[in-house]
This record gives C-alpha cells, sequence and structure tokens, in this order.
C-alpha cells in the first residue's frame, strides 16, 4: 500500500478492511516521513505496533 491510500483509510469514515500478513488490522496513524503506519489487531488494540506501509494491504 501507499502511504497516500493509508492516510486515505485512516480519515474515511467507512470501514476499509486492511490486512497485514493476511490478518485483519485497524490504521491507528500515519507517518508520511518515515513511510509506516502504527496498527492493532482488531479487537486488540493494545497490541499495536509500527510497520512499513507498504506491508499493508487493503481489502477489496
Amino acid at each position: 500500500m501507499k502511504v497516500f491510500r493509508a492516510q486515505e483509510i485512516l480519515q474515511s469514515e467507512a470501514k476499509i478492511d486492511v490486512e497485514l500478513n493476511g490478518v485483519s488490522v485497524w490504521i491507528d496513524s500515519v507517518d508520511a516521513d518515515q513511510q509506516t503506519a502504527k496498527v492493532h489487531v482488531e479487537h486488540q488494540p493494545a497490541d499495536a505496533r509500527v510497520v512499513a506501509v507498504e506491508e499493508l494491504q487493503e481489502v477489496l
């Protein structure tokens, strides 16, 4: 995924499915300079981690 798309998903009011290695995640924040996103597994907000945006995949 590109940083621009991750930012769009983060700002969207609609639920847009995103996966990291086949696991559904929520995007909490995006750092465009570092090309990273803070994400957490659905229903586990305490288990957040920072990953490269390019590792994220939008589920269409």
